[in-house]
């Protein structure tokens, strides 16, 4: 017997140097890379989302997995508990949040080893820690070996072995969640642990026969008499059809069925083909011929020809002015998500409109009537490289990128239509709150643009709300002022409502400097004034702001007066404010840290991290810190979220700047509030700097 263990411990670690790529990993029924209910030391595919949907009778979640970078994956879990307080109860719904991290991959010889942790931050639910191992043995057959604490070692516990290190690690305390929403950190690795393990078999191309050892009791749930184990032993059976869709069958402790799918969608694989957009206008090469400069001014014809030629690629010429023998062009990007691509189609563009003696292109992204940036591109570099290999690449190292000229902008024209308008139909969600998984509302919207000067807009959007439930949420109340658990409130069924109206105003008073000014209806919930500052070089990736806004809360049918509060004897005011730091970091990390007073009067920092795709597609979470105690925030104990959008030329295949933008956040509660202004300048300006130009140059010649 002691020589099959051995046997069996040495085929784990040794397994075999075939098939490492033959059987790959799927996700278990918690929606992360797993055997049934057990983690793996599987990763994902960088950068890959996953949404998944799977329980059995008494448990249901939706789990949403992000591969954040090639070793560390992050999960958010919205999950069903039925009877969870007790036979009889309603069904309690909860939060939970992983992090998972391998070590190392598999090697030939080596296993994959990864550490994770399952619901660390939330109700405490599912909370576990576990360091796990996996090996391919054979091209079809995979086993998996991993030591679990807490929840995960409810099943066959014994001593920590961590103990034998640090005395502290033997005992596990009390869990106490408080609000919720705050990491463990006195549980991580505390207390008895437990072995887990399983073998998965690829039976077929499509189809894998997962077993499994489970060292989750269900202990709590036995002992209430919800749910029934007979058995540690999990079955499951997988079919995949592809690496990016799984649907799985469970068995479960000898007694219950569940079941899983799991859709999965890698950012950097396109949903449609691209290039559906038109052809860009061929470069025209002026031949060898000497040419002698005819004159010192810009010929009408010349002008009308590149506005009418840059129109039809969805640009708005904005200020063309010649000097000698280069020729400065401003323009709007009013189509492509990549401004790289924008810049490439106007230079194509003036080697076919602009005299014969222009040698060089200057061209100036603006948005909102303000230049941005400026690219100094050779004429006879477009017309050497637009054939060649590795064009955009010999294009980039040849260009410079500069900042925009500041006097540039007192010549900005404004758009020919000047109102622009629109209505069509919304849907307004909440998802995931803690007695409600779905919240809706909808009806009809209608949004206008007026540019009364190239810089200076009035917009604004006004509902109809036809039906909704929204305002049912049910947020316990605080000290503090409700300046967000009442947004349902505001907007009734059957009126008009104005979302918000007000005046932009956009400007350039400095080199690298950026302004904005706003005034009026800034938001569903507050009206005022806010003013912004955005210290930005065109070549750093380090940007400086601050915001300063004075704001009356609005009244809740969503006119044009302030709410009146009984318990301060009128109307709620407020100045509030920000310092904020924006990093570009590698590998599409961006940062920003937000530092100043929230609308509920209280101090405090939000900090934010984004990772986006040369695709457009973006993934990233805030957590914010306030001087409220987590005990008077209320549930979840601190604002926190995730974000995501997804770039609609990416699953068109259309040149588009629109984009479906999705947050997953707690709960709308006062602590930590922050002002909902269109218009803030880092995201409007970053676009056009030396970073993103650099990054998007791939698509230059498109």
């Amino acid at each position: 017997m002691k020589e099959a263990i051995y046997s069996g411990f040495l085929i784990f670690v040794v397994g075999s140097p075939l098939g490492a790529d033959t059987i790959s990993g799927s996700f278990s029924n918690f929606g992360t890379p797993g055997l049934v209910e057990m983690p793996t030391a599987d990763v994902r595919e960088d950068a890959e989302l996953g949404i998944s949907f799977g329980g059995f009778e008494n448990q249901q979640r939706i789990t949403l997995n992000f591969q954040i970078t090639p070793q560390l994956s992050g999960a958010f879990r919205y999950s069903r508990l039925d009877e969870f307080s007790g036979p009889g109860f309603d069904p309690i719904f909860d939060r939970s949040f992983d992090l998972h991290y391998q070590i190392f991959p598999e090697g030939s010889w080596r296993p994959a080893l990864a550490v994770g942790l399952r619901d660390f931050m939330g109700t405490g639910i599912y909370t576990g820690e576990y360091v796990v191992a996996t090996k391919t043995v054979t091209p079809r057959i995979r086993t998996t070996l991993g030591l679990g604490w807490g929840r995960l070692a409810t099943e066959g516990g014994f001593e920590n072995p961590l103990g034998a290190v640090f005395d502290e690690l033997k005992i596990r305390p009390a869990l106490d969640v408080g609000e919720g929403g705050e990491p463990s950190f006195d549980q991580f690795f505390r207390g008895d642990a437990a072995l887990f393990g399983g073998v998965e078999w690829k039976v077929s191309e499509a189809l894998t026969f997962t077993a499994e050892y489970s060292s989750d009791a269900y202990a709590r749930e036995e002992n209430i008499g919800i749910v029934e184990r007979d058995t540690p032993l999990n079955f499951g059976l997988t079919f995949s059809p592809s690496d990016d869709f799984y649907l799985s069958a469970h068995w479960l402790g000898g007694v219950d069925f569940g079941l899983a799918a799991t859709i999965a969608a890698t950012p950097n694989d396109r949903v449609a083909s691209s290039g559906f957009e038109s052809a860009p206008q061929p470069v025209i090469s002026r031949g060898s011929v000497q040419v002698t400069p005819s004159s010192t001014g810009l010929p009408e014809s010349n002008v009308q020809a590149t506005k009418t030629a840059l129109a039809r690629d969805g640009l708005r010429l904005t200020a063309i002015t010649r000097s000698q023998r280069s020729v400065s062009v401003a323009f709007e990007n009013e189509r492509y998500r990549a401004e790289a691509q924008a810049v490439g189609r106007v230079a194509r563009i003036l080697t076919a409109t602009m005299p014969r003696d222009i040698d060089s292109f200057t061209i100036i992204p603006t948005r909102d009537g303000i230049p941005i940036s400026a690219v100094t591109i050779a004429r006879s570099d477009l017309e050497a490289l637009e054939n060649q290999p590795d064009a955009a690449a010999s294009m980039l190292a040849r260009s410079e990128i500069a900042e925009a000229p500041l006097d540039i902008a007192t010549g900005l024209t404004a758009r020919d239509e000047r109102l622009l308008w629109g209505i069509s139909p919304f849907v307004a969600l909440q998802l995931f709150d803690g007695r409600d998984p779905l919240r809706t509302e909808y009806g009809v919207q209608a949004a206008l643009s007026y540019a009364i000067q190239p810089n200076l807009f009035l917009e604004g959007r006004a509902r109809y709300r036809i039906s909704g439930n929204r305002q049912d949420a049910s947020i316990a109340a605080s000290d503090l002022h409700p300046v967000r658990r009442n947004v349902g409130k505001y907007g009734e069924v059957g009126t008009v409502g104005i979302e918000n109206l007000a005046l932009h105003w956009y400007g350039r008073p400095g080199e690298a400097l950026y302004s904005r000014a706003s005034l009026g209806y800034l938001e569903t919930m507050f009206a005022g004034a806010s003013t912004e500052l955005l210290w930005k070089p065109v070549d750093s990736r380090l940007a400086l702001g601050a915001e300063l806004n004075y704001v009356v809360q609005r009244e809740y049918d969503l006119g044009f007066g302030a709410q009146s509060f009984d318990d301060i004897g009128g109307t709620y005011d407020v100045v509030t404010g920000h310092a904020s730091l924006y990093y570009a970091f590698e590998n599409g990390f961006h940062g920003q840290v937000d530092v100043g007073r929230y609308l509920a009067g209280d101090w405090g920092a939000t900090f934010r991290l984004d990772r986006e795709f040369a695709n457009g597609w973006k993934v990233g979470a805030y957590a914010t810190f306030t001087d409220v105690p987590f005990e008077e925030f209320g549930e979840g104990s601190f604002d926190k979220g995730f974000r995501i959008t997804v770039p609609f030329d990416w699953a068109l295949g259309n040149a588009t700047r629109d984009s479906a933008n999705v947050s997953l956040a707690s709960l709308s509660r006062d602590g930590g509030a922050r002002l909902r202004v269109d218009g803030r300048l880092y995201e409007r300006i970053r676009g056009s700097h030396e970073v993103a130009l650099t990054d998007g140059w791939g698509r230059f010649w498109r």
